[in-house]
């Protein structure tokens, strides 16, 4: 968000500041999960610009804001979570194995 109105900017940048203390929404799932890699600054600025776009839909499509919860990115691709979770405890020197739980009637 390089141009544009500098104080939406600043607005936009404040609330995904406080977007990312926060705990048990999406946006600060998608804060967290891009400061991991990138930083936080650069975390923020993605959560802004996340922000506007929510806005935007919601005002083009006159809807409300459906909330798609902190753990929206683990139920994307459950299998890639499992495989990378085996991976962390096999690299702590545990052997991993798999099986389902039993389904109760």
């Amino acid at each position: 968000m390089r141009k544009g109105n500098v104080s939406l900017r600043r607005c936009l940048s404040q609330a995904a500041w406080a977007i990312s203390m926060m705990k048990n929404n999406y946006l600060s799932a998608l804060y967290r999960r891009i400061a991991a890699r990138r930083g936080a600054k650069r975390a923020v600025m993605a959560v802004a610009h996340a922000l506007l776009e929510i806005a935007y839909h919601m005002l083009k499509r006159k809807e409300d804001y459906r909330e798609l919860g902190a753990d929206h990115f683990d139920r994307i691709d459950v299998n890639r979570i499992r495989r990378s979770l085996v991976r962390r405890l096999e690299r702590l020197g545990l052997k991993v194995t798999l099986e389902p739980l039993a389904q109760t009637a």
